[in-house]
C-alpha cells in the first residue's frame, strides 16, 4: 500500500515538473530578446520551482479539506488519519513558504539577468513588479498554514478545518499575480475568472491526492469521503474548464496580431490546445472513478481506485506543469 500511495504523489509531482521542463524548453519560455542567454539554473530552475510551488500549495488545500471529507461522526476511526494529515500539511506548507520565496529570487534573477543577485536586486524587483509582492504574500499564507497546522498537531479539531481551509484557499489568490494576468486587456473579468480556475483546480487536485493517499486504505472511510470530494470534483471540473478556456482565449483575442488562429500558430495557444487535452483525459478519467467506482466503494467492495487515482492525478500534474508555462510565456511564441 506504501507502494501505491508513493505512486500518486510521484505522479502528481513527476507529470508537472516533466511537463514544466519539457515545455520551457519547446517554446523557449525564459529567453528575452536583447538580454543575454539566462544560465540553466534560471531558466530551468524557475518553473521547477514553481511547479513546487503550485504542488504543495494545492497538498496544503487538499490536506486541509481532508476533515470536511471524513466528516466528524466517527472521531475513532478518522483521528488516525487526520493526525497524520495535520503532521504532513505543517510540512507542505513550509514546502510552500519556501518554494514561493525561491521563485522570488528566480524571477528577479531572470529579469535582470545583467546583474548580480543581491538584496537591492530583491528589492528592486518587490518594488516594480506584481509578481514580487504576490509571491511574498504567498509565502506569507504558507508560513501562516504551517502555523495553524502546528496548532492543529496540538490541539486537534479546537482548530477548525474550515479555518485552516479558508486560510489555505486565501493564499492562492495571490499566485495569478505572479504571472502575466495582470496585464490583460479584460483585466478585472480575467482576475476574476483566473481565480476561480486556481481555486477549483487546487481543491479537485490537492482533494482528490489527499483522499487516495491518506483514505484509500480504510474501505469505511472511503465510503463515506469519496462521494463528499465527488460531488466537489464535478463542480470544480466545469469551474475549472470554462475559467481556463476563458482566460486563454481572452489572452489571444486581446492579443493585437494573433487572435484565435493563435491557437495553432503559436507555442501559447498548442499549450492551450494541450491543455484542453488534460481536460478531456480528466473528464474521461473521473467519469471512470464516479459512475464506475464509486458505487462499488459505496458497498465496501475492492477497487482499482488507487491506480486510476494516480492516472487523475498524473494528468493533473501535466496540466500543472503546462499552466506553470502559460503563465509566464508571452502570447507571440
Amino acid at each position: 500500500m506504501l507502494g501505491a500511495k508513493v505512486a500518486v504523489v510521484v505522479a502528481l509531482l513527476g507529470g508537472a515538473l516533466c511537463t514544466a521542463l519539457a515545455a520551457t524548453a519547446y517554446t523557449a519560455v525564459g529567453t528575452i530578446p536583447g538580454l543575454p542567454d539566462l544560465p540553466p539554473d534560471v531558466r530551468f530552475g524557475l518553473p521547477a520551482a514553481r511547479v513546487l510551488l503550485d504542488v504543495s500549495a494545492l497538498a496544503t488545500v487538499g490536506l486541509s479539506l481532508l476533515p470536511k471529507l471524513l466528516g466528524f461522526d466517527r472521531p475513532k476511526h478518522t483521528e488516525p488519519v487526520m493526525s497524520l494529515a495535520r503532521r504532513i500539511t505543517v510540512i507542505t506548507a513550509l514546502l510552500w513558504m519556501l518554494s514561493a520565496v525561491l521563485s522570488l529570487v528566480l524571477q528577479a534573477a531572470e529579469l535582470s539577468p545583467d546583474r548580480n543577485l543581491t538584496t537591492q536586486l530583491l528589492i528592486d524587483y518587490v518594488m516594480s513588479v506584481p509578481a514580487g509582492p504576490g509571491l511574498l504574500v504567498s509565502a506569507g499564507a504558507g508560513l501562516l498554514c504551517a502555523v495553524l497546522g502546528l496548532l492543529a498537531v496540538r490541539f486537534g479539531e479546537t482548530v477548525p478545518a474550515e479555518l485552516r481551509t479558508i486560510v489555505a484557499l486565501l493564499g492562492l489568490l495571490p499566485m495569478p499575480l505572479t504571472g502575466h494576468a495582470t496585464d490583460w486587456q479584460y483585466h478585472d473579468f480575467s482576475m476574476i475568472s483566473m481565480e476561480l480556475h486556481v481555486i477549483g483546480a487546487a481543491m479537485w487536485t490537492g482533494g482528490l491526492a489527499a483522499v487516495a493517499v491518506f483514505v484509500a486504505p480504510h474501505r469505511a472511510l472511503l465510503a463515506e469521503a469519496l462521494p463528499r470530494f465527488s460531488k466537489l470534483a464535478t463542480i470544480a471540473i466545469f469551474v475549472v474548464g470554462l475559467s481556463g478556456l476563458f482566460n486563454g482565449l481572452m489572452e489571444l483575442i486581446s492579443t493585437p496580431g494573433v487572435g484565435l488562429p493563435g491557437l495553432v500558430t503559436t507555442g501559447y495557444g498548442q499549450i492551450i490546445l494541450a491543455k484542453i487535452g488534460c481536460l478531456v483525459a480528466l473528464g474521461a478519467v473521473a467519469s471512470q472513478v464516479r459512475f464506475r467506482l464509486l458505487p462499488r466503494i459505496v458497498r465496501h467492495q475492492r477497487t482499482a481506485l488507487i491506480g486510476w487515482a494516480a492516472a487523475e492525478v498524473g494528468v493533473m500534474g501535466a496540466a500543472y506543469g503546462l499552466g506553470v508555462v502559460l503563465s509566464r510565456a508571452p502570447v507571440i511564441i
